[in-house]
């Protein structure tokens, strides 16, 4: 939708990169005394739905900050479509960024704008020469793609459910036509029913929009509903990756207490969607 409206010399991007999408290598953060992670390495596949999990104070957020340049590591090196990304300034990395977006936990939308004016912030400010009308007509079918009735557009957040602001989170997400979609804990706060609903959507857009999907999330169900992979966050590094199924075959005790302990599935994993 976005690229439609704009010229040919005006999208400088590069979609011929096979590697994968994501890739963390030796990666260290600290707070002050507190190590967050040592050595820590993960690869993302285009295409993928990647759940990342672990417990509290592992550092599932501040991974994915570093990724996406709001966390800056002691050590180690990330590479998205294959560009590295540290040592970088904001201009430098333009092009990378454009082709991310992110959903942050609670939806982190603006308060004193509406649906439709949080929507359009990425594209007026990557894309500021774009008339303001195509940016409403963009802002519209975002809105639209994220199953928001059109009557939300000139609504303010605080006006939503909980529910309506993830979505007009990821209609700000997709605005400039992502191909890597961050969720921070997509469905934090929802009912169940809105879990499932959201999980339904992500895994729609996944496979519409051909999207490669980083996902941190303690929603066991949306692990099984939606994930290809799951990483692991423990002992300061990603201690596995795989499908729930290899997860299960390994004997790590956290691992175990997560998928088997008191709130574990008591049932059988759910084909995906």
């Amino acid at each position: 939708m976005l690229e439609e409206l704009l010229t040919e010399e005006e999208i400088v991007v590069d979609r011929s990169f096979e590697g994968p999408i994501i890739s963390v290598k030796d990666l260290r953060n600290s707070f002050g005394d507190q190590v967050v992670h040592e050595h820590l390495d993960l690869d993302v596949k285009r295409g993928e739905i990647i759940g990342v999990v672990g417990g509290s104070g592992t550092g599932k957020s501040v991974l994915m900050r570093s990724i996406i340049g709001l966390q800056t590591p002691d050590e180690g090196s990330i590479e998205v479509f294959g560009e590295s990304l540290l040592g970088k300034s904001e201009a430098q990395t333009i092009d990378v960024r454009k082709r991310w977006g992110v959903l942050f936990q609670g939806g982190a939308l603006f308060s004193t704008l509406t649906v439709a004016e949080n929507v359009m912030v990425p594209i007026r400010e990557f894309y500021p020469q774009m008339d303001r009308e195509f940016r409403r007509e963009v802002a519209k079918y975002k809105v639209c793609l994220s199953g928001l009735p059109a009557e939300a557009s000139p609504k303010y957040p605080s006006e939503l459910s909980g529910g309506m602001k993830k979505r007009a989170g990821i209609a700000r997400a997709l605005a400039l036509d992502p191909e890597l979609l961050f969720l921070d804990e997509p469905t934090a706060g929802l009912d169940p029913i809105g879990a499932a609903a959201f999980d339904n959507l992500t895994r729609e857009l996944q496979q519409t929009l051909g999207l490669t999907v980083f996902l941190i999330t303690h929603d066991l169900d949306t692990l099984h509903a939606i994930c290809d992979r799951v990483a692991v966050l423990a002992d300061k590094q990603v201690i596995a990756v795989g499908t729930i199924e290899e997860l299960l075959a390994m004997d790590h005790p956290w691992i175990q207490e997560y998928f088997n302990g008191p709130r574990g599935r008591m049932a059988a994993p759910q084909p995906k969607m």
